[in-house]
């Protein structure tokens, strides 16, 4: 009988937890078993792994081959195993020393001609594996994002023969470049290409420097998706680790580019974008469009058009930062601290309040459109915008304020103060490090106290006013909160057809 042990990592949501491949050969009837909960695409290496070592050269042992992943308890699934599988059948039948496995963690899908192939969170895998100093062995096309990993000892291959060779040490495995990819200069659109609207190019400074959360409302063609393709340009560059945050996402899902790093993510759902296609799911819980905006930008165009059962699974969401995702077998958690900015009409015909345009609708067809927007997630919505029709001669007249780059400055230097005072931006202030970094003086309190009567504002909306009255004073650079900044903040609390 002989025994082999091969270590290698599952893929649970963000985490990787390690799972030990063990293969025995013992004498009876030829039989290929695979034990330890796979899944479908587990349960077909079995295949793979057979023609990869017949067409390698290798001898595929006729006798009765046990494979366990453990831990047993662990859902397997993916391609990601056949290299291991491959491996430990290699060791068990004496093709390989297992020595040679010692201290080596294996990833890859194999091709049935033995070629190795990319497979899906290795970023996730890469960084598991350098917490405990292992050396990863994985496919070639997965180098690059798993070199975005300083302290990672890791080493690719094309094919299987060349992962055997160099176990035997006949070869050297590629080795992911030590050089971290550059961000590219990405062409955002620049403030100075929107005419006029002035308060809401303040309005997109003031939620970039504080990640405050933005509703701008207004008829068509007033230029609201135009701002929110603005904000991209505002926000400052990702630290390494958000950046590692961002990229080990995207790899679970889509496959991580590297000429997106340190690039902030924009997501534009479509309005007929479903609640899990949102939050994530699936019987396999994958991240969804608020994860893979992550530390970037969620931009919900036409709101209202969205479904109300879709919007309101934002909320806990917008408050916690995280989503918990709980199905029958399985639980993820993945991160989601996305700045949300959001555009819609006032009304159906989008002309409600227009100037140069009657509205056309019904009162009670007015009336249920808004109603689509419940009260609490407005609620979490720091800033509310209304951006009107600009005037016909301004499309000729030459562009003013400032540009992208210049807002940049400005934001950056705000978000360093909040960076210094609590480790975080202002928006992500819990009520006491609130109460502690921003305290009202008694004007103040009088001011926000009558303004809560009046306009009817909840203790949390209360909250969120202070805090983007803190950003104002930030991007002056003010040490304490003054009775113009809450002014201010109190002025972007209030929609078009607000009482």
């Amino acid at each position: 009988m002989s025994l082999a042990l091969v270590a290698s990592r599952a893929l649970i949501g963000l985490e990787a937890p390690e799972v030990r491949v063990e293969v025995h050969l013992a004498n009876g009837l030829p039989a290929f078993n695979l034990v330890g909960m796979p899944e479908t695409a587990v349960r077909e290496s079995r295949d793979r792994v057979r023609s990869a070592l017949l067409t390698a050269g290798f001898e595929f042992p006729a006798r009765r081959i046990t494979v366990n992943l453990s831990p047993a308890d662990l859902p397997k699934e993916g391609g990601r195993y056949d290299l291991p599988i491959a491996l430990g059948i290699l060791v068990a039948s004496k093709q390989l020393p297992q020595s040679s496995l010692n201290g080596r963690e294996f990833i890859g899908e194999l091709a049935l001609n033995g070629e190795l192939r990319q497979v899906k969170g290795a970023l996730s895998t890469a960084l598991a594996t350098a917490k405990v100093g292992g050396f990863l062995v994985l496919p070639t096309a997965n180098l690059p994002e798993v070199g975005l990993i300083s302290n990672l000892k890791a080493g690719g291959a094309n094919h299987l023969l060349e992962v055997a060779a160099a176990l035997r040490g006949q070869a050297e495995l590629l080795e992911p470049s030590s050089e971290q990819a550059e961000a590219p200069c990405l062409n955002y659109t620049d403030l100075l290409e929107v005419k006029g609207q002035q308060s809401a190019k303040r309005a997109l400074m003031l939620a970039a420097a504080g990640q405050h959360n933005l509703l701008f409302c207004g008829p068509p063609g007033s230029g609201k998706t135009l701002l929110a393709r603005c904000l991209p340009g505002l926000l400052p560059e990702l630290s390494e680790q958000e950046a590692l945050e961002v990229a080990a996402i995207q790899s679970i899902v889509e496959g991580f580019d590297t000429n997106t790093w340190r690039q902030r993510p924009f997501r534009s759902p479509h309005h007929t974008s479903s609640a899990v296609a949102l939050v994530g799911g699936g019987s396999n819980p994958l991240p969804g469009e608020i994860s893979l905006a992550h530390r970037g930008i969620l931009f919900l165009d036409e709101l209202p058009e969205f479904g109300r059962q879709v919007l309101e699974v934002l909320r806990e969401p917008l408050e916690a930062g995280v989503i918990h995702l709980a199905r029958a077998k399985r639980k993820a958690t993945y991160p989601a601290q996305f700045l949300l900015i959001a555009a819609m009409n006032p009304c159906p015909c989008g002309h409600l309040g227009d100037p140069r345009k009657a509205c056309t609708c019904a009162q009670g067809l007015i009336r249920r459109y808004q109603s689509r927007l419940s009260g609490p997630l407005l609620d979490r919505i720091d800033l509310h915008l209304e951006v009107p029709a600009l005037p016909a001669d301004l499309l000729w007249q030459p562009a003013e304020g400032e540009s992208s780059a210049e807002v940049r400055v400005r934001v950056k230097a705000a978000r360093q103060r909040q960076i210094e005072r609590a480790g975080k931006p202002n928006a992500q202030l819990s009520p006491a490090e609130l109460e502690a970094f921003a305290p009202l003086g008694l004007e103040q309190q009088q001011l926000l106290t009558r303004a809560m009567n009046k306009i009817h504002l909840s203790a949390r909306a209360a909250h969120r006013i202070i805090k983007v009255a803190l950003t104002l004073a930030d991007l002056e650079a003010k040490p304490v909160v003054e009775s113009k900044h809450l002014l201010e903040a109190l002025s972007y609390r209030k929609l078009p057809w607000s009482d």
